[in-house]
């Protein structure tokens, strides 16, 4: 698929708002349904491994607005001492219990709050960092284009390969997305975040 950043970003005002008025509520929502959920998962973490519950980072947003992103803690603290390393299908750096919250997406929850502050969406392109942009770019010139749009906590990438695509993948379909994004897609992309969450199938 061949898809310009002009074309795959045009501006749909009417969703956009729709869009931000949904993420609000759910988000808001979200986060009372699932404080309790979220403080027991905190407290396996730190019993599993050595570290903080809680892991920060700086991400690129929307226009590469740099943001700092929340997720429960999946690797080991050491995990980039020798650098930043992209995330792999059965990546060694990740704790036992980290694998069960990403086969769940469960480490992704406190990026709610994210959401609910308007870094990100319920639904777009994942956030990546700095670092990841300029190396991919100098084999993909057009990686960048991805952040014309809202970062989301699940995406059409996510729910089709996650972890097991590669960048360039990775952009493809991100790319399809930012082209067709509508309401019945970003339903249609919830949903089957929702399945991957209950069932573990595809998860990666």
């Amino acid at each position: 698929m061949n898809v310009t950043a002009e074309n795959s970003a045009a501006e749909k005002p009417f969703y956009d708002f729709v869009k931000r008025c949904f993420d609000i509520v759910s988000s808001f929502c979200a986060l009372i349904v699932f404080a309790l959920p979220m403080f027991v998962i905190s407290c396996l973490i730190k019993k599993d491994s050595k570290g903080p519950a809680i892991f920060k980072q700086e991400r690129l947003g929307l226009n590469g607005r740099p943001f700092t992103l929340y997720k429960f803690r999946s690797m080991r603290i050491d995990a980039e001492n020798d650098g930043p390393c992209w995330a792999e299908e059965d990546d060694p750096r990740v704790t036992k219990l980290g694998r069960k919250l990403r086969d769940r997406r469960l480490d992704e929850l406190p990026q709610l709050w994210n959401i609910l502050k308007g870094d990100m969406s319920v639904v777009g392109p994942r956030p990546e960092r700095e670092y990841f942009y300029r190396e991919f770019e100098k084999e993909i010139p057009d990686f960048r284009s991805r952040l014309k749009i809202m970062p989301g906590l699940t995406g059409w990438a996510q729910v089709n390969g996650g972890y097991s695509l590669s960048p360039a993948q990775k952009l493809e379909k991100d790319k399809a997305y930012m082209r067709n994004r509508c309401i019945l897609l970003d339903i249609a992309i919830i949903f089957r975040t929702v399945e991957i969450i209950l069932t573990g199938k595809d998860a990666y």
